[in-house]
């Protein structure tokens, strides 16, 4: 596999704006939080290309910590980036803000960090570039990348044995 030169953060940067309309919504009008992860992995996975101009696939999603709810009838906008990376990975923030049409008040709603892998048509793993934090607030993202990393790994870890332990039997 061939290193590949790093890259600041900005090239990765990437923003999606879209109406919340009465079918995004649950019955309390607010929007269904499996459809926020839609567009959280969606705009990830573009940061993930556009940061390793390969092929990605979704390896692990964080938390998606939904902070305030996102109503019918406003915008919801997303804005992704990529914040580290590991050889064959890359890890890309999210960030959700709803937006009152009326008034301009604007709320984050929601926060999540996702991983990629990077792959070839055959679906071998790739070489990603690494990443070049120029702000603080990506600065400070990337520092903390590592420890978020190896948390994501132990996680993992829990996940096999859980697989194994429950197997493909019902309940």
């Amino acid at each position: 596999m061939t290193l590949k030169p790093a890259k600041p953060c900005r090239e990765s940067r990437t923003t999606k704006t879209s109406m919340v309309l009465p079918p995004d919504t649950n019955n309390y009008g607010t929007m269904f939080g499996g459809k926020v992860m839609f567009h959280i992995d969606d705009i990830a996975a573009i940061a993930a290309t556009r940061h390793a101009r390969t092929s990605v696939v979704t390896a692990s999603t964080d938390s998606v910590d939904f902070l305030h709810p996102v109503r019918v009838g406003q915008s919801v906008s997303l804005e992704a980036f990529v914040t580290w990376s590991n050889r064959t990975s890359v890890e890309v923030f999210v960030k959700v803000v709803s937006e009152d049409m009326l008034s301009g008040e604007r709320t984050v709603c929601a926060t999540s960090f996702v991983t990629f892998v990077s792959i070839d048509i055959k679906g071998q793993k790739q070489m990603v570039p690494g990443v070049i934090p120029e702000t603080e607030l990506e600065k400070f993202l990337f520092e903390g990348a590592p420890e978020r990393a190896k948390k994501r790994l132990e996680k993992r870890e829990i996940s096999k044995d859980l697989a194994v332990r429950f197997g493909t039997e019902s309940f």
